[in-house]
């Protein structure tokens, strides 16, 4: 690999440079995500639970994560990505260095790890979206942050119209014909018969019979839809944050994580109880409580999710939990090289070519399975950044974004106060 150009660049954030607030939730975000990606691993995607596992054990625990983890967990990964954004550009502008060449060529080099991912390992892979939208998220760079907000607001009324018509669909069993083709396009439900397909494949199939699904599968992935919307409106959120300098001087702004933290927590409790109560991510066409949970969730999702993330960054205000909480910062910093572990240890238990456990694990079996993952990952990535810089993956995305090898050994004389890669997905 050859030396890019001799204009400055923004180099490995030294430690001390680094907010470990943001590597805290990172490694929250990264974890919690797989509290949710566990089902998607193990059973066929859009079958209710209770169909497969009666218990009312499972259904319990069916609700519980659809309360406390569907897509907040998500939204906060988003959250973090549009942060990281109004960090970068913070630290290029300080250092003078050319800002939106490199993050083109990091957004470039995260789009085709997100696509190997996608091909060669699952399906629910999100690298490549965000690779994506994060071209759509430079435009916001130079917005104000009352803009911000307001494109957030107006993104958010996407996926609010669409479950809003939803529910009236459910309500009344009308709805015109090109609602309804709206409808059947973001809910998959033109191609009937595929998830009957892709579940025998995963149970059954062979690893190049996988292979040739997805990649049937990803023209249709990378087609623009609502999620597309509620994600990037999370992303303006995030780079509000960032604008705002936040995280960068939290005492200042006590009063209004406090805010966010009580009305998070009112909005979010309100309206995740409705959602775990519809019991539904993929609501029913004819069920009123499915689509009214739905429709709550766009709002109760991104609520409950800045109620976790503001309870956090006020716990790291005291030095006991600063203590505490500081493996999970680990995680954070090997946050790409965790989130594809996880997907190949979920796919080797699950898949055919694996222990072929597909549709045969309950969601407490589940739970368990993902608390287990949870306790190797933690202790593992803090083993690995006391002898390495970067997660492997963050070391091969940070390489190939330079075009140039970056070193990964910790050298003794640098353990106490040494470099840690920004390879998080920032």
């Amino acid at each position: 690999m050859r030396t890019i150009a001799s204009a400055p660049v923004i180099g490995p954030v030294l430690r001390q440079e680094r907010i470990e607030a943001i590597d805290i939730l990172r490694g929250v975000a990264i974890l919690g995500i797989l509290l949710v990606n566990m089902r998607l691993f193990s059973m066929p995607e859009g079958l209710p639970a209770h169909q497969l596992w009666p218990s009312a054990v499972d259904e319990t625990v069916e609700r519980l994560i659809l309360f406390f983890s569907q897509e907040k967990f998500k939204a906060l990964f988003s959250f973090l990505f549009g942060l990281g954004l109004a960090v970068q550009m913070m630290r290029a502008d300080a250092r003078g260095a050319q800002f939106l060449p490199l993050y083109a060529r990091r957004l470039g080099v995260l789009f085709l790890i997100g696509v190997a991912h996608f091909l060669l390992v699952w399906d629910g892979d999100i690298l490549h979206d965000y690779a994506l939208l994060g071209v759509a998220l430079l435009l916001f760079r130079r917005s104000s942050p009352k803009t911000l907000l307001v494109g957030a607001g107006a993104l958010l009324a996407i996926p609010i119209l669409l479950y809003s018509l939803t529910t009236y669909s459910a309500i009344t069993g009308r709805v015109n014909p090109p609602v309804k083709q709206w409808i059947a396009y973001e809910h998959g439900s033109e191609d009937d018969g595929t998830v009957d397909e892709s579940s025998d494949t995963y149970a059954r199939g062979s690893y190049a019979e996988m292979v040739t699904l997805r990649a049937s599968e990803l023209p249709r992935d990378m087609s623009p839809d609502t999620d597309d919307a509620y994600v990037l409106a999370i992303f303006l959120l995030g780079l509000y944050a960032g604008r705002r300098r936040i995280f960068h001087d939290v005492s200042a702004h006590l009063p209004f994580i406090r805010r966010v933290q009580r009305w998070g927590l009112i909005i979010g409790v309100a309206g995740n109880a409705a959602f775990a109560a519809g019991g539904s991510f993929d609501p029913s066409p004819t069920s009123v409580a499915q689509n009214v949970g739905r429709l709550c969730l766009v709002l109760a999702a991104p609520a409950l999710m800045l109620f976790y993330a503001s309870t956090i960054i006020l716990l790291t205000q005291r030095e006991t939990w600063r203590r505490r909480l500081a493996p999970l910062a680990a995680v954070g910093r090997t946050a790409l090289s965790n989130y594809l572990l996880q997907s190949l240890i979920c796919t080797t238990i699950f898949y055919s070519y694996g222990l072929a456990l597909f549709g045969k694990v309950s969601p407490s079996l589940g739970l368990l399975l993902t608390i287990t993952i949870f306790l190797i990952q933690i202790p593992l990535s803090v083993w690995w950044l006391r002898r390495f810089q970067f997660g492997p993956i963050e070391w091969l995305w940070r390489s190939l974004t330079y075009w140039q090898r970056q070193p990964m050994r910790v050298s003794a004389s640098v353990r106490g106060g040494r470099q840690i890669g920004a390879g998080a997905v920032t």
